[in-house]
Order: structure tokens, then C-alpha cells, then sequence
């Protein structure tokens, strides 16, 4: 699961244009939203098409994106679980 948090934090950066900020600087339980990396709602569609895409995960509520989206951890966690690709 280390690789898919790796391959997971270079898809976030690249996908929202993260240009400061590299996969060293991420840690897998910072949360994403708020005071860790300050991503918004907008990010927040952002990475519902980045599982669609590159893991054929389809999010259908969206209210489902807030506790899959918590951290890393959480994403990779959920990925592992249920990816399609």
C-alpha cells in the first residue's frame, strides 16, 4: 500500500497543480482539507474524476467524498478496496 500512497500524493500534486509542494511534503494522515494541505470543494471534484479516471472508482454521493477524502491514508485505504483499474 507505501507505493499507492506515493503514486497517490504525485496524482494529487499534478491533478491540482500543487506546484510548491512535493510527495516528501505530504504526510499520509495530514488531512486534505482545512489546515493540511487547504484544498477546497473545487479540489474536492478534482480528485472524485482523479478515481474515476485513473482507478474507475465512481463516487455517486458525494457526501461519501468527505470521509474518503479525510486524508492519504484514507484515500489509499479506500482505493485499495474498491479500485476497478
Amino acid at each position: 500500500m507505501e507505493s499507492l500512497k506515493v503514486e497517490l500524493k504525485a496524482k494529487i500534486i499534478e491533478v491540482l497543480n500543487l506546484e510548491d509542494i512535493s510527495v516528501e511534503d505530504i504526510n499520509d494522515n495530514d488531512p486534505l482539507f482545512g489546515e493540511g494541505l487547504g484544498l477546497d470543494s473545487i479540489d474536492a471534484l478534482e480528485l472524485i474524476v482523479l478515481l474515476d479516471k485513473n482507478y474507475g472508482i465512481k463516487l455517486t454521493d458525494p457526501k461519501d467524498g468527505k470521509a474518503i477524502f479525510q486524508s492519504v491514508e484514507t484515500m489509499a485505504a479506500f482505493i485499495a478496496a474498491n479500485r476497478k483499474k
